[in-house]
């Protein structure tokens, strides 16, 4: 085991898009954990976009990050030493930790996770926040119908391909929109979309979205906000369900959004639009675990990983989200 301890400290707060010099590592002793407590190294760790939330200093549903202290998210990790009884050297763990070679945990923020067919990364992302994301996101607000057409935007991060895979479970029309031909012709190809839309080429956002929903939009599942879901709204039917789950494309935004709001097709089609977040489902987290994992071992729901190699390059990897690099989630293996 190391004798040093790496961890990486926000050090001030993003203006725009954030850079490399907002963050800093630091070295120190690798801690030693006290009575109830355990000694957890890193082996793989998150980074996700709500985290942009976060490096700024204003009141949302989490606290923001404070300032010259270690970023906390999550990881999947050893017990190297314990004095809790609850923990075992050699489990392996899943929890909200630092972004650091080894954290010190009381037990309350991290839970045991099994070692069996199912990679262990997958606690990090389809067994792990972005699979209940898409689970109760898309099932409780959306309520898809079978025959009815869901569009997904940012359809090939972590939340977005699961929400398309579950779609189709249900027997809908699905339409992925994504970054990149690659992405699009994952999600058409590996995992079962039947339309896709390359924001970034299109030269008609609307006109796309419309070729590919013949039958208009029921349900929109939305990670991304901005003009493409100006688009979205023009063509959704009567009755619609919009799920608000990010919007990504504002969290670099340095003034607040003032384009015209597009909510009054809301009023027109009598449609319904919710924001929410994966904790408020959190008393229900077992059993969409158990729906997942029950579809990802019988096959029926694919993942795809995007891992980046050492902690050192953790800020590059965050960075990287915003630049669309990702297909799938984006992970950080820091040990074996």
């Amino acid at each position: 085991m190391s004798e040093l301890n790496r961890s990486i400290y926000l050090v001030s707060r993003p203006e725009g898009m954030p850079e490399k010099s907002n963050f800093k590592t630091v070295e120190s002793p690798v801690p030693q954990p006290a009575e109830g407590e355990v000694l957890v190294q890193t082996m793989y760790l998150s980074v996700d976009p709500y985290m942009r939330g976060r490096m700024r200093d204003v009141k949302s549903y989490v606290p923001p990050f404070p300032l010259n202290e270690v970023i906390v998210g999550g990881v999947v990790g050893r017990v190297v030493e314990s004095k809790n009884p609850n923990f075992a050297k050699g489990d392996i763990i899943a929890g909200m930790l630092g972004w650091s070679d080894y954290s010190i945990s009381n037990g309350k923020n991290i839970k045991k996770i099994e070692t069996g067919a199912i990679p262990v990364t997958h606690a990090l992302g389809i067994l792990g926040m972005p699979g209940l994301t898409a689970y109760f996101g898309l099932l409780e607000i959306g309520k898809p119908k079978e025959g009815e057409t869901v569009v997904v935007s940012g359809a090939a991060g972590a939340v977005g391909m699961v929400v398309g895979q579950i779609a189709k479970l249900k027997g809908c029309r699905v339409v992925g929109i994504a970054g990149t031909d690659e992405k699009n012709e994952y999600l058409r190809s590996e995992l079962g979309f039947d339309a896709t839309v390359n924001y970034k080429t299109t030269t008609n956002m609307r006109q796309s979205l419309a070729e590919a929903c013949p039958n208009g939009i029921d349900v929109y599942f939305d990670n991304v906000g901005g003009e493409i879901t100006d688009a979205v709204l023009t063509l959704i039917n009567y009755q619609a369900r919009i799920v608000i789950c990010g919007q990504i494309s504002a969290y670099n935004m340095e003034k607040p959004d003032l384009r015209p709001n597009p909510f009054t097709q809301l009023l027109i089609k009598s449609a319904m639009a919710k924001g929410f977040i994966a904790s408020d489902f959190a008393n229900r987290n077992q059993e969409g675990l158990a729906q997942l994992t029950e579809w990802v071992t019988q096959g029926k729901l694919k993942f795809k990983e995007n891992v980046v190699e050492g902690l050192e390059n953790t800020v590059e990897a965050f960075l990287g989200l915003f630049r669309g690099e990702n297909l799938g989630k984006q992970l950080v293996k820091v040990h074996d």
